[in-house]
């Protein structure tokens, strides 16, 4: 399971995502990036942020470090601003912090150069999570201490959300023309072979392990928490063979 921290301070909300994260002190002296289990996209967001963010870390990848940041509603009296007390006040228990990267800058294409073989890592990472959120728009990328750091993997494996269609919704292609990193030549064949052997049901067993029961408790048509999290792993184990081949909108890049 991920570290377990409690949350000593809220400092302040950050306005630029959509879901509402705050700023946090925890009683390990650290400072967290919060994203709330009572925010509109709900628990399952947090999961995809666990399952994403803990692969890609032992992919190689760069990625906040992930605590669940146990909370307690009474921080949120003195807030000022209703929608945020709202917020603090439904999420009481488990929730999830990303380390802050202090002094990180936003990626911007037109500023930064990235290597084709770092694209192609990124890219066919995206693809095989089906990330949707890393477009030209909102890169989702950082810049700190010299290197690119991924973060924000809510809106991925939207098969998660039907369970039922889940091995249909894996199978599709993924569609990279508006992938922030297109503009690079990404390298995806190349990534495959050096990352797609390392996703296996060992290495998914390991991450899903990760996710806090509370977050997987009652999910219609699994009787319990380590069933959920084999399905978690399944459509990746499956994706990660052959996602390459059917990565579009980069053809002319390859």
């Amino acid at each position: 399971m991920l570290k377990e921290v409690f949350a000593t301070r809220y400092i302040t909300p950050l306005r630029e995502g959509g879901s509402l994260p705050g700023l946090v002190e925890v009683d390990d002296l650290g400072t967290y990036v919060l994203k709330f289990t009572g925010a509109g996209q709900g628990r399952k967001t947090l999961v995809a942020e666990v399952v994403c963010g803990e692969l890609a870390r032992r992919l190689g990848f760069r990625v906040p470090r992930l605590v669940a940041i146990d909370l307690d509603p009474v921080l949120g009296l003195g807030e000022p601003d209703p929608q945020v007390q709202e917020l603090l006040k439904s999420s009481g228990g488990t929730n999830l912090g990303m380390d802050f990267l202090s002094g990180a800058i936003g990626f911007d294409p037109l500023a930064f150069g990235v290597s084709r073989e770092e694209a192609g890592r990124i890219v066919w990472f995206d693809a095989l999570v089906n990330n949707v959120d890393r477009s030209w728009r909102n890169p989702n990328l950082l810049m700190w201490q010299g290197g690119l750091w991924l973060i924000d993997h809510g809106a991925t494996m939207i098969w998660h959300h039907n369970w039922p269609g889940a091995s249909n919704s894996a199978a599709r292609p993924y569609d990279a023309s508006d992938h922030a990193l297109a503009p690079f030549a990404p390298d995806v064949a190349s990534a495959a072979s050096h990352l797609a052997p390392l996703v296996t049901e060992e290495l998914l067993a390991e991450v899903t392990a990760e996710i806090p029961d509370a977050w997987l408790a009652d999910e219609p048509g699994f009787d319990t928490p380590d069933d959920l999290r084999r399905a978690y792993a399944q459509p990746l184990v499956a994706r990660a063979a052959l996602i390459h081949e059917r990565v579009t909108g980069i053809e002319e890049t390859k």
